[in-house]
């Protein structure tokens, strides 16, 4: 079933990605750091600063879950409670889908901020045989904080954010699949010149103030 439902959605993202003709290809910044490190936050004061579109594979991947009808509920539930990653091709064919809707509803909006992917070596191998040609990765931007303070943080936010993953339990497994999964990924990218590290640990506005920096710098 679940490969089923795997060829499926690799078949979709073929399949739409062959009809996309958008004359600008879209400009992505690849947000990584761990749960709790403030990217969502950061994210949304780009976009009220700068024009990039912030894309959440995890809200992405949240939304489909809960979406009725969804043929891939079920399993992105069973991933996301286990703390592991959901299959590289059905994020794929959300952010895909979200680029895709973003730049026909306004050409002019072909800059994204994908926030939380690639998010293992599966990801990005993915990301690189559907999407080479399609998009330009301009670098990733890299909020670096502290094991213990991402998970105060995502405790406190777990009060009121309703996640059925911002427990201890879950954010446990979530932090050694950061650490086992995608600070290599960091690393890889890192070689190529093209990480811009942020220091997550301190408040909003500090962390913003580097943001903006690497953001004026980069264009």
């Amino acid at each position: 079933m679940i490969a089923g439902l795997i060829r499926s959605s690799r078949e979709k993202v073929s399949s739409a990605l062959r009809g996309i003709a958008l004359a600008m290809k879209p400009q992505v910044v690849f947000v990584l750091g761990g749960p709790g490190a403030g990217k969502g936050t950061q994210c949304a004061r780009i976009v009220q600063n700068y024009s990039y579109t912030h894309l959440s594979a995890g809200d992405l991947l949240r939304e489909e879950r809960s979406r009725t009808g969804s043929e891939f509920g079920k399993l992105i539930d069973s991933y996301i409670k286990e703390g592991k990653i959901v299959p590289v091709e059905i994020t794929i064919n959300l952010l895909r889908k979200a680029m895709e809707e973003t730049m026909k509803a306004d050409e002019n909006k072909f800059r994204f901020l994908i926030d939380g992917f690639p998010r293992n070596q599966d990801n990005l191998q993915g990301w690189t045989t559907v999407m080479d040609g399609k998009a330009d990765v301009k670098f990733v931007l890299f909020f670096d904080c502290s094991n213990e303070v991402c998970i105060d943080r995502c405790l406190e936010r777990g009060k009121s954010s309703g996640r059925t993953d911002d427990n201890r339990e879950s954010l446990e497994k979530r932090i050694q699949t950061y650490l086992q999964s995608t600070r290599p990924i960091i690393e890889q990218y890192e070689q190529q010149g093209k990480v811009r590290c942020i220091d997550a640990s301190r408040d909003v506005d500090e962390v913003f103030a580097d943001v903006k920096k690497v953001l004026d710098k980069e264009g």
